[in-house]
């Protein structure tokens, strides 16, 4: 009984450990990147210490006046099917989320730990969705695009459109949210200082806005710790055992916090007051999650300072009016899914219907009889392929082709 007792605990605890791995794939990210760029960790350090000298300047001058940052913000959505076409409202439940955390506007605050409290910040910080492209053309600041893909990985691919992503708007004058299906993961962020075409966010479809019920994801408040990730910010813990996040007040933490805890917990002689789990930079789950501190507001905001990395976006044209009205463009998206084959029977010609995934470009299609020899080989040189099968004998034949990543089709045809 000990022992069957023992192993469910642990059992449990790894599943935690597991969900709350999910939450956040931020930090492993960034040591990919370091490992593909070795001058990406020159650029870090560079960045990490104008931001403490910035702090520290904005501190010894008692900075007194206010200017709320407002962000252009661009969201790219990859949809594979109709039920992830999500709709503005969603986009827009999300957008709030935001404001409403960077702001201190939530009604959650109340929650915040009576010892925390003083030091929960208003960081001033708010985000728009942009109404200028990079050309000035009107926009709704919300890209839909179908994709063949049907998950992404932690690759960036999601932000290039030679990928089958979408690429990312300049990343001086918008914040890019990419909102697709991602493999197990609920969300992670690039870090100022990296490359350009890879700025941004990028959050599941389970994840964002407020519309999901996915528990522990509901409230929009993973895009609100991978934005604070995109602004410099680190985990609690600084990703390492009692590690540090370079905030002078948030306090020492051994580890994340899984789940949605109360009361105190103590960690890294932190005594009295405890973990500060309720933070959004920990991956507590959203009910859970209220307060970001001045010293992440003093953090986030130094990247606005002329000279910052994120400076330019203080002079961004997102949220000004556009010079160009245009229509929007119809929907491109497939009528299906997978390969269309018409018509079957055939007599002379046949049409194989490749507008779902594009990838097929340029690949080879073998047609075999029943005996399995190959009798026509065709090139694939459009969406929508034409097969000429007139000098095919009658009979039944096979179709099949196989692209780079491995997938394959085979369909069945009849020569009348």
């Amino acid at each position: 009984m000990k022992a069957g007792f023992i192993i469910t605990l642990f059992a449990l605890a790894l599943t935690n450990q597991l969900l709350a791995q999910e939450k956040c794939s931020s930090f492993p990210y960034l040591q990919e990147e370091l490992q593909k760029d070795p001058s990406l960790a020159q650029r870090i350090n560079s960045i990490e210490t104008f931001t403490r000298q910035q702090i520290i300047q904005d501190h010894t001058t008692a900075r007194t006046e206010i200017m709320v940052i407002k962000i252009p913000v661009v969201v790219h959505i990859l949809y594979h099917d109709p039920s992830q076409k999500i709709s503005d409202a969603q986009v827009l439940s999300q957008i709030k989320a935001l404001n409403d955390c960077y702001r201190r506007r939530n009604a959650d605050t109340v929650k915040t730990p009576a010892v925390f409290r003083p030091i929960a910040a208003d960081c001033e910080i708010e985000f728009q969705l942009a109404i200028s492209d990079p050309n000035r053309r009107s926009t709704s600041g919300i890209i839909r695009k179908y994709t063949p893909i049907t998950k992404w990985e932690m690759n960036d691919n999601m932000k290039f459109a030679a990928q089958m992503g979408d690429d990312a708007w300049d990343p001086r004058s918008y914040l890019n949210i990419w909102v697709c299906h991602l493999d197990r993961l609920a969300g992670y962020s690039s870090f100022p200082g990296g490359t350009d075409s890879k700025d941004g966010v990028v959050i599941d479809f389970g994840a964002f806005g407020t519309f999901n019920s996915e528990t522990g994801y509901n409230m929009g408040k993973t895009a609100v710790h991978e934005v604070g990730h995109w602004l410099n910010l680190k985990h609690l813990w600084g990703d390492a055992n009692c590690g540090d996040d370079g905030v002078d007040d948030t306090p020492k933490q051994a580890s994340y916090t899984s789940g949605c805890p109360s009361g105190i917990r103590i960690t890294c002689g932190n005594a009295p007051n405890g973990d500060m789990y309720m933070n959004y930079m920990d991956f507590t789950s959203d009910p859970c999650t209220n307060l970001f501190t001045n010293g992440q507001k003093a953090r986030m905001r130094a990247l606005f300072a002329p000279g910052g990395p994120r400076n330019a976006i203080l002079s961004s044209k997102g949220l000004d009016m556009p010079l160009v009205f245009e229509s929007p463009l119809p929907d491109d998206s497939p009528q299906w899914l997978h390969p269309q084959l018409y018509p079957n029977p055939a007599i002379t010609e046949m049409t194989l219907d490749l507008a779902y995934d594009v990838r097929w470009l340029g690949k080879n299609i073998l047609v075999t009889n029943l005996q399995g020899q190959t009798v026509m080989q065709v090139s694939v040189t459009s969406k929508n392929q034409r097969i000429d099968i007139s000098k095919l004998q009658a009979g039944m034949y096979f179709l099949a082709a196989k692209k780079d990543d491995g997938e394959s089709m085979k369909m069945k045809f009849i020569k009348l």
